[in-house]
């Protein structure tokens, strides 16, 4: 579990097939405090192992399907990738309850800056559109925000200075891939209505 609050941007240092799966290594340094094997660590909001790590590097293995439903088939060495630690009992929830599972895969139509803020709106597929509520909370590349526009095709966010500054996010453009995982409690909402009416 995670909250959405990005801790550091961390530089992929590799990402190549293996035998048995892809090897991610990725630097970094606020997610290895505390570090213990088998760690649980949030990814562009994708919800990864650690099944090795050094003094200066995280490595994980990354499953085809993982690769296939995430903007990680887009990572290059030298990306920036947003990381959080695992939500620890008696830590902060400054986001919103983010389980690492990513829903779908959104482009960006428009980032730009609009005074001193930034406005992105990401297009995603219709069919997902029913788990978007305005002013609801959504996971983009692991980052809790809040839904500021919603149309049948896509929604929108806006970002302080702040969160370019410490997400991988100063480095997207329109046509960029982002990692998408809805709100929690409307998925669970949504299958309870489901069961009840069938």
């Amino acid at each position: 579990m995670f909250t959405g609050i990005v801790e550091e941007t961390g530089k992929v240092l590799a990402f190549e097939p293996g035998p048995k799966a892809w090897a991610l290594s990725i630097r970094a340094r606020a997610a290895l405090q505390d570090m213990t094997l088998g760690d649980s660590i949030a990814v562009n909001g994708c919800c990864l192992t650690a099944i090795k790590f050094d003094a200066t590097s995280l490595h994980f293995d990354v499953l085809e399907e993982s690769r296939r439903l995430t903007n990680f088939s887009t990572l290059r060495p030298g990306a920036l990738v947003n990381l959080e630690r695992s939500l620890r009992f008696g830590g902060k929830v400054g986001g919103h309850f983010v389980t690492g599972h990513i829903d779908a895969l959104g482009t960006i139509e428009i980032f730009e800056p609009r005074g001193n803020d930034h406005y992105l709106r990401v297009r995603v597929p219709a069919a997902i559109t029913r788990y978007i509520v305005h002013k609801g909370s959504i996971a983009i590349d692991g980052i809790s925000l809040t839904i500021a526009e919603v149309s049948d095709t896509s929604f929108a966010v806006w970002l302080i200075p702040h969160t370019l500054d410490v997400t991988n996010l100063r480095e997207k453009k329109a046509g960029d891939l982002v990692n998408l995982e809805f709100d929690l409690l409307g998925k669970h909402v949504e299958k309870l209505l489901l069961l009840r009416t069938n």
